[in-house]
């Protein structure tokens, strides 16, 4: 036997026409804005909720006209300070609607703004102020992060998306940085969230890492609420390590955020933020390498020249001596013959010896001079830094990129270069030992 039934379409209206009669007027309600979505045809969109102790307890679709959002946005903001946006709760006046394709929704076309900020908005607003006043916001400002930041503690979510991402990129890099990274887990939101994260923030705090990282990539703003806590700010801020967050998307900005030391939107942009310090790091190192080479090559050409200008000039000032000294020999030589035609045969071998005497001594002078010469030749080459790296000696630079010649300067755990006749290294330091200390505990 067939049965009555109704067209889905006609149960629909009857229920329209039930609305319509059980809300015949506008009415004010009091609600949370979850959702906000103004659109390029002039109309907003968004969802108004009510929590009850961190839990939704009701949600619904409203919608302000293009013809009245503009004003009731600018009136809001102009009265209240405070951009009109989700997290915020509102009172606002509204007329029910029910569709029969959309379901029930609410059309608003007033909004209160005596009730300006919402109850979380207003806590945070407290927060904030409270934490500016305790000097809290600046704390973290005072901590250095290191240089080439290694030991890593990650405080999220083991199976968030956004910790996946961040593994990814940062150990993944094409570069090949190594980086140790340690999970603390902890609940990344609802009303448990900021214990939890302060007890993972207090355990990483019991070793030594160079960074303490908060994740979580996105959310809703109820979801990323905890964010907000206060004691967990505090937390925050007191921490003796440089805590970064990176929390949620672009919109979102949470107290968590203003204490940290630096903070980044994604999981991905802080993996970035690592990876572009090691990346800076290697271009300075590169540069110093390029200018150290330069500058070698420039100190030997230097030397090079000089010692070929030095060279020359001594050839010159040898070759105008043995000159003079034979213009010299050739007068004394004429006289000799010219008196010899005046004077005995014994003053001829007087002459003749005098001649053999100066040749003589002329010939040991230009010896003299030709050693002389080669022994400054020699202390040049010697003194060649190519040379004294061949034999096996070293050229150190110390993390300033200066020349080290002591170890008062060196730290355990910097990096240091060491230059080669063939090629130049970097180490990092794991002791220093002085002349201080007992040969048995070099040993």
């Amino acid at each position: 036997m067939a049965k009555d039934y109704l067209e889905l379409s006609e149960l629909l209206a009857r229920v329209k026409e039930g609305v319509a009669d059980a809300f015949p007027d506008k009415y004010w309600v009091k609600g949370e804005i979850s959702s906000w979505s103004p659109r390029a045809n002039g109309h907003c969109y968004l969802n108004l909720s009510e929590s009850v102790r961190g839990k939704q307890v009701a949600d619904i679709r409203a919608m302000i006209w293009k013809w009245q959002f503009p004003q009731l946005k600018a009136f809001f903001e102009q009265e209240t300070g405070q951009v009109l946006q989700a997290g915020i709760t509102v009172l606002v006046r509204v007329q029910v609607n029910f569709s029969e394709l959309y379901g029930i929704s609410l059309f608003i076309d007033d909004i209160d703004p005596a009730f300006t900020v919402g109850e979380q908005a207003l806590a945070k607003k407290k927060a904030i102020e409270k934490l500016t006043a305790g000097g809290y916001l600046e704390m973290q400002q005072e901590l250095a992060l290191p240089r080439l930041p290694y030991r890593l503690a990650v405080i999220t979510s083991k199976t968030a998306a956004g910790y996946g991402d961040f593994r990814r990129h940062l150990l993944e890099n094409e570069a090949g940085y190594a980086f140790q990274l340690d999970l603390y887990e902890a609940l990344m939101q609802g009303e448990s969230a900021p214990a939890s994260i302060i007890s993972a923030l207090t355990e990483a705090q019991e070793e030594a890492y160079d960074a303490i990282l908060i994740l979580r990539g996105g959310g809703s703003e109820m979801d990323l609420s905890c964010f907000d806590d206060y004691d967990l700010a505090v937390a925050v801020a007191t921490c003796p390590v440089p805590v970064i967050t990176a929390i949620g998307h672009d919109r979102d900005f949470h107290i968590a955020d203003l204490v940290a030391n630096r903070y980044v939107k994604t999981p991905t942009a802080l993996a970035d933020l690592f990876l572009d310090l090691y990346a800076a790091e290697d271009e300075l190192l590169d540069d110093l390498e390029t200018r150290v080479r330069k500058a070698v090559a420039d100190r030997l050409n230097g030397m090079g020249q000089r010692v070929d200008s030095l060279v020359s000039r001594i050839r010159l000032g040898l070759l105008n001596r043995v000159h003079a000294e034979e213009r010299d020999v050739q007068a004394h030589a004429g006289r000799i013959r010219l008196g010899l035609t005046r004077k005995y045969a014994d003053l001829v071998r007087q002459s003749d010896a005098a001649v053999h005497r100066l040749q003589f001594a002329a010939g040991a002078r230009l010896s003299q001079e030709v050693s002389a010469l080669a022994l400054k030749e020699a202390l040049i080459k010697s003194s060649d830094p190519r040379n004294i790296l061949s034999l096996g000696y070293v050229l150190v630079t110390g993390r300033d990129n200066k020349v080290l010649k002591t170890v008062e300067r060196v730290h355990v755990g910097d990096r240091i270069g060491v230059r080669f006749s063939d090629g130049s290294l970097t180490a990092k330091v794991d002791e220093v030992y002085t002349e201080h200390i007992d040969k048995e505990n070099i040993a």
